[in-house]
């Protein structure tokens, strides 16, 4: 990363790609947080080997991003988080959660630090897709997505 430049947080979904993203094999991504953040950061990988993860960033009302693995790696070396954990989240609607995804990535998202934030974001999609799945206190460094 050159000096000045901001750490890679992903890609904005600029243009529809032309197949739904695989839920079939769908998780929730915890990875350390920033200065200061005790609660760490999640994300929500799609897909096997050549999914995508998707997540909040980049400040308080801004675009989801989404990245693929070398993006992954990528942002978690530029921004120099560490992953935590990451669960199986079973989908049982995945056009529901196709919908709520696409919904999502063409909006920004306000961030309202606990109640709208980065595992709210990965909530709302999964939950979307008929799962139950979430987070108590929304702070997924200290709770399981379960």
């Amino acid at each position: 990363m050159a000096s000045g430049q901001s750490p890679y947080e992903g890609d904005e979904l600029n243009s529809c790609l032309r197949k739904a993203f695989d839920f079939r094999l769908t998780s929730a991504v915890v990875v350390s947080g920033d200065t200061g953040n005790f609660c760490g950061h999640m994300l929500l990988k799609v897909g096997g080997a050549d999914g995508y993860y998707f997540h909040t960033a980049g400040g308080v009302h801004s675009r989801p991003k989404m990245m693929n693995e070398l993006g992954y790696r990528r942002y978690l070396r530029e921004t120099r988080k560490r992953e935590l954990y990451r669960r199986m989240v079973e989908i049982k609607d995945p056009e529901g959660a196709q919908r709520k995804l696409d919904e999502l990535m063409a909006k920004r998202w306000l961030w309202l630090m606990l109640p709208s934030n980065c595992a709210n974001f990965v909530e709302t999609i999964v939950q979307a897709g008929g799962s139950d799945a979430g987070l108590y206190l929304n702070c997924p460094a200290w709770e399981n997505f379960a």
